[in-house]
C-alpha cells in the first residue's frame, strides 16, 4: 500500500513537471496568454470640437482617454493675426492641449477646405496651397492625421436632433422624406462625375505633399450617404467609393475614417469593411457608433443598441492590428445633460468609452 502511494506522488509530480515545462498538459493555456495592453494598443480618443471644456476635459483624463480630436481655432488660444494652417496656430493649439493634460492626435475638420476646392471653382488652388501649408505645419508640429470629408455646403446633415430614444435619450435622426423636395442651394447643381473630378484634383496635389511630410489623410463617408442633397451629389457613399479613392493616388498616407454608423447606414457589412482596408493599412482614424435603420432613414444609437454586431467590430479591428486613434461618436444625450451639441452629451461619452472598453479587454484577453 505504501508503495502505491509513493508510485503515485511520484507519477504526479512527474506529471506537473511535464506541465510546467510546456508540454501538453490541462493548465498550458495560462502560459500562452500574453500580458494584456490596455485599449489593445488602440488610441482611445474623444471629440473636443466646441472648446476647452474644462468638464469634458477631466472627465477624459478621469477615464484615461488622453488623445484630443478638434481643430485648429487661433482665437482660442489668443491668437488673432494669424491663419488657421499656420505653424504658429497649429503650435499654440498643441500646447494649450498639452498644457490641459491631453494630447492632440487627429484635427477633423480641417481649415482651408472648403466649397472652392470641393466644387471646383476659382481660387480652389489658393486653398490647395493653404491645406499643404496645413500637412506640413503638423507634421512639424508631430500631429500626423487629419480627418477630412468631401461634403461641401451641406456636410453632416440630420432633420431632427432630439428623438426620444431608451429611457428618453435624445438621438438625432435621418428621414430623406423631409428634405428631398428642397431646392437647390446657390451653388447649383453637381454631378458625382463633377465631383469625382474635384476629389481627384485635390488628391493629386495633397496626396504626394502628405507622403513627403509623413502625415494620414483620412477621408470621412458623406453622412448621411444618399445621392445627392439640394442638387449637390455626394459620392462617399458606399465602400466600392472607397476603394476606388485609395487607387487614385496609391499611398500611404491616402487613407480612410473608417465611421462606422456611416457605413452601416450604406447597408455594408462593418466586418468585411474593416478587414478589406485595414489589410491594406488603410484605416487612418475609426469613429466607432452604431445606427437604426438605412441610409434614406435612420436614428443614432446606443453603442448596445444598433444593428451592428459591435463585439466583432471590435474584434476586427484588433485582428488586423489596427493601433491608431478611435473615438465614440455621436451619443446620445443623457438624463440632465445639455442637448446644446447633439451626439457630444458628456454623460453619453462615459458610456460610450466604457462600452468600447469592455469590448477590446474582452477581445485582447479572450
Amino acid at each position: 500500500m505504501e508503495s502505491s502511494r509513493r508510485k503515485f506522488i511520484r507519477n504526479s509530480a512527474a506529471l506537473a513537471a511535464v506541465t510546467v515545462s510546456g508540454q501538453p498538459g490541462l493548465n498550458n493555456t495560462s502560459l500562452l496568454k500574453k500580458e494584456y495592453v490596455q485599449d489593445g494598443g488602440m488610441q482611445f480618443c474623444l471629440a473636443h470640437f466646441f472648446g476647452m471644456d474644462k468638464r469634458r476635459i477631466e472627465l477624459s483624463k478621469q477615464m484615461k482617454v488622453l488623445g484630443a480630436v478638434g481643430g485648429i481655432n487661433p482665437k482660442s488660444v489668443g491668437l488673432s493675426d494669424v491663419n488657421s494652417w499656420d505653424y504658429a496656430a497649429v503650435k499654440a493649439v498643441k500646447e494649450a492641449w498639452e498644457n490641459a493634460g491631453l494630447k492632440l492626435k487627429v484635427i477633423e475638420g480641417p481649415p482651408a477646405l472648403y466649397e472652392k476646392t470641393k466644387l471646383g471653382l476659382e481660387g480652389k488652388d489658393q486653398e490647395i496651397d493653404n491645406f499643404i501649408s496645413l500637412i506640413k505645419n503638423l507634421s512639424k508640429a508631430g500631429i500626423d492625421t487629419i480627418c477630412y470629408n468631401w461634403m461641401p455646403v451641406i456636410s453632416w446633415a440630420r432633420t431632427t436632433m432630439d428623438r426620444p430614444s431608451r429611457g428618453g435619450a435624445l438621438v438625432s435622426a435621418f428621414d430623406y422624406e423631409d428634405i428631398k423636395d428642397l431646392s437647390v442651394t446657390d451653388y447649383g447643381t453637381f454631378t458625382k462625375d463633377v465631383m469625382w473630378k474635384n476629389l481627384e484634383y485635390f488628391l493629386k496635389a495633397v496626396v504626394p505633399e502628405a507622403e513627403k511630410h509623413g502625415v494620414k489623410l483620412a477621408l470621412h463617408p458623406d453622412d448621411p450617404p444618399v445621392d445627392s442633397i439640394r442638387g449637390i451629389a455626394r459620392i462617399m457613399t458606399s465602400a466600392d467609393a472607397f476603394k476606388r479613392l485609395i487607387e487614385i493616388v496609391p499611398s500611404p498616407s491616402n487613407g480612410i475614417t473608417l465611421c462606422q454608423g456611416t457605413f452601416a447606414t450604406m447597408g455594408e457589412d462593418i466586418p468585411s469593411v474593416i478587414r478589406y482596408f485595414g489589410k491594406r493599412e488603410k484605416i487612418h482614424f475609426v469613429h466607432f457608433r452604431d445606427v437604426r435603420g438605412n441610409r434614406q432613414n435612420f436614428e443614432e444609437t446606443f453603442h448596445d443598441d444598433g444593428k451592428t454586431d459591435m463585439y466583432e467590430a471590435m474584434k476586427t479591428y484588433y485582428e488586423i492590428g489596427f493601433k491608431g486613434p478611435i473615438r465614440p461618436d455621436h451619443v446620445p444625450t443623457m438624463s440632465e445633460d445639455s442637448n446644446e451639441h447633439p451626439g457630444y452629451s458628456n454623460i453619453g461619452a462615459l458610456f460610450a468609452i466604457g462600452y468600447m472598453r469592455g469590448l477590446i479587454e474582452s477581445v485582447a484577453k479572450g
